[in-house]
């Protein structure tokens, strides 16, 4: 008698989400609880207290090609880059139902795009 075999964690459908018209795809990202004195915040505090959410564009909406085209990603028409670092209201855009770290955004609510540099760089 064999063991039943684990089930993988992409086991169920996969979804792909493809924005429309001038909208991205942007996964939160978590930043560091601990404050500059070294407190560490309990979960939610800092989430209660912070006016914007920092995430990172996963996906961009794109131009339809056409029928006979070669098929390609298509041109991104959001104007904001595939993997850029945003700024957002923490209330903005509509949060996936199925994945609580992603949230579709009009572009004209993204207040900033993020840079990090390194600080040897600035010296």
């Amino acid at each position: 008698m064999t063991e039943p075999a684990e089930k993988s964690p992409l086991a169920g459908p996969v979804r792909h989400i493809k924005p429309l018209g001038p909208r991205v795809l942007v996964r939160v990202v978590k930043l560091e609880t601990r404050t500059r004195a070294g407190l560490i915040l309990p979960e939610g505090v800092r989430e209660e207290t912070d006016q914007a959410l920092y995430g990172e564009v996963v996906e961009v909406a794109r131009a339809e090609e056409a029928p006979d085209a070669e098929p390609t990603l298509g041109t991104n028409v959001s104007g904001v880059p595939l993997g850029a670092f945003v700024l957002f209201p923490k209330d903005a855009g509509l949060p996936v139902p199925w994945d609580e770290k992603l949230r579709l955004l009009e572009v004209k609510h993204i207040h900033a795009t993020v840079e990090e540099i390194d600080a040897h760089a600035l010296q």
